[in-house]
């Protein structure tokens, strides 16, 4: 087993390595086979009612990402970023990588606990979050990969809260305008962007 070294693999934000505040040691564009991504409720009271991006199981399924490799000593700071999620354990065979060999390694996903079907009420995906999980994806997965993340990601009928002005997202990125156009251009298709 390799000493000191921990993998999770990310499927949101985690997929953009400049939201990353922990000096990873590598990372790979990888698949997470048997699972599905989906936005849901949060759970807990927030200043700003905002969803949560998860995952769920599902046969069949695979959902693209990035396998992150930390230092076990940066997993307090990696859960305190993820604190409203828990760790799932995961083995080698659950992940698709273009790798020759794993690390040997324990490795999670992080997962919301709880009731999905609970009622969104308010909550309206921020689009200063929305733009830096996308960015990830144009950078480790390329166009199609953005495209499909929109496709394959369940509920994003909840709507989306125009917040690029003033971002919620607490590790906001800047857009080339490139990346601007063509994620607006993919959004547009979304449900009207909420006030």
């Amino acid at each position: 087993m390799e000493k000191g070294i921990v993998g999770y693999f990310g499927y949101g934000s985690l997929v953009n390595r400049a939201t990353h505040r922990t000096a990873i040691v590598d990372a790979v564009p990888a698949r997470l086979k048997g699972w599905v991504r989906c936005w849901v409720p949060r759970p807990e009271p927030r200043t700003h009612e905002v969803p949560l991006l998860s995952v769920r199981r599902c046969e069949g399924a695979a959902t693209e990402g990035l396998l992150v490799f930390d230092r076990m000593e940066n997993m307090p700071a990696v859960d305190e970023r993820e604190r409203s999620y828990r760790r799932v354990p995961l083995t080698a065979l659950d992940i698709d990588h273009d790798l020759e060999n794993l690390p040997d390694c324990p490795i999670h996903v992080y997962e919301v606990p709880g009731d999905e079907s609970q009622s969104f009420g308010r909550q309206r995906i921020p689009l200063s979050y929305l733009d830096a999980v996308l960015q990830g994806f144009l950078a480790e997965h390329g166009e199609a990969s953005v495209r499909r993340f929109i496709v394959e990601t369940e509920r994003f009928e909840i709507g989306i809260l125009d917040d690029r002005a003033s971002p919620i997202y607490s590790r906001p990125v800047a857009l080339s305008e490139a990346e601007r156009a063509f994620f607006d251009e993919i959004i547009a298709h979304l449900p009207a962007v909420k006030p």
